[in-house]
């Protein structure tokens, strides 16, 4: 079997040499290299990449338009290796978007010499990306856009027999890993501003790029949407973020439910963490009111609580195989028998208005 062939884009000549080496040496893999996106577009048809590692910032052709053009030519699995600024965060969410997999932060800007900070996470993200899911002309974004377009008799029996079969629920629980981002888009803006429960996302994400994301989603959502940076009390027809590289939890106060932000906790893997996040709304909630949603994603985070919300008559959606990018975290629900319902994407948000009201 031959190793997974990677094309390394970056006009840095220093930050070529020490992504091959990392992936190189970390996975084994087969490393091309391309100084800007004209030069990876050309070498595209001939090297055959099974994963793209892209650059943002390059000359004549920069990592947005190459990004958009890959997709347009030769689809495949893109990895963005972006800075941690919040210039960067705004341009990588665009790349998610478009139709990029993950993103790798560069701990120490444009030319990161502190790269092997997160050579694991490169290694992993590419091993991911080599197995995820992409589609043509935009990616993720436009196979929503034609998906939402879709009225089909699939649909119409999801807004039949869901309606009023199970009552309302008190809280909306999201846990989204790889892909999630543009996911998070496209089901959040089809929810009406007077959903009757709040939803709290765990979306794995760097700390500096959660903020961006909560923006963006409330520019384009009827829901409110922030991110959760203090005690906040939980409220209907809102959208609570955890923020990154922290996890987030719900707590009941002498007001009320609120959520909040805590230290990412040693016990976990992934944050802000799914299953933390499930956990707690299990011990404050009653678990048959709750609904829970499992996204795409790498790994298992959320599927032993989720599970556990299932088991107790609470209500679960796993994404189906067939859309997600990366189907680990909502696979791993399937498995564990902890799925009330597994659901292409595009009728995921359609489900949770029949159960939420």
């Amino acid at each position: 079997m031959s190793a997974t062939s990677v094309l390394v884009v970056d006009d840095s000549a220093l930050m070529r040499k020490l992504i091959k080496r990392i992936l190189t040496d970390g996975g084994g893999f087969e490393v091309h290299t391309a100084r800007n996106g004209l030069d990876a577009l050309d070498q595209l048809p001939r090297v055959q990449p099974d994963v793209v590692t892209l650059d943002v910032n390059m000359p004549e052709m920069d990592g947005l338009t190459c990004l958009s053009e890959i997709m347009k030519r030769q689809p495949r699995p893109v990895v963005m290796v972006s800075s941690l600024t919040s210039d960067g965060a705004l341009v990588t969410l665009e790349a998610l978007q478009l139709g990029a997999v993950d993103f790798v932060p560069k701990p120490g800007g444009t030319v990161s010499l502190d790269l092997e900070q997160v050579a694991g996470q490169l290694v992993a993200k590419v091993e991911a990306a080599a197995r995820a899911r992409v589609s043509r002309a935009g990616g993720l974004a436009a196979r929503l856009r034609e998906q939402r377009g879709e009225v089909t008799q699939q649909q119409r029996v999801v807004r039949r027999t869901g309606r009023g079969a199970t009552g309302s629920a008190d809280a909306v629980l999201i846990g989204s890993s790889t892909g999630g981002p543009a996911l998070l888009a496209q089901i959040l803006s089809r929810l009406p501003g007077s959903l009757a429960a709040p939803v709290v996302v765990a979306q794995h994400i760097p700390a500096s790029f959660t903020a961006t994301l909560a923006r963006r989603l409330d520019e384009t959502c009827q829901l409110r949407v922030e991110e959760v940076t203090r005690p906040t009390p939980a409220r209907a027809g809102h959208v609570y973020i955890g923020r990154g590289d922290a996890d987030v939890v719900l707590a009941r106060r002498e007001d009320g439910l609120v959520v909040r932000p805590v230290p990412a906790g040693a016990n976990y893997r992934w944050h802000p963490s799914v299953d933390r996040l499930v956990a707690s709304a299990r011990r404050v909630l009653d678990p048959a009111r709750l609904v829970c949603v499992q996204l795409t994603g790498m790994g298992d985070d959320g599927a032993e609580e989720m599970a556990a919300v299932r088991a107790a008559r609470g209500r679960t959606i796993a994404e189906a195989e067939e859309t997600a990018v990366v189907w680990g975290m909502p696979g791993e629900l399937v498995r564990r028998g902890g799925a009330s319902c597994v659901l292409p994407n595009h009728l995921i948000a359609d489900r949770i208005i029949d159960w939420v009201g």
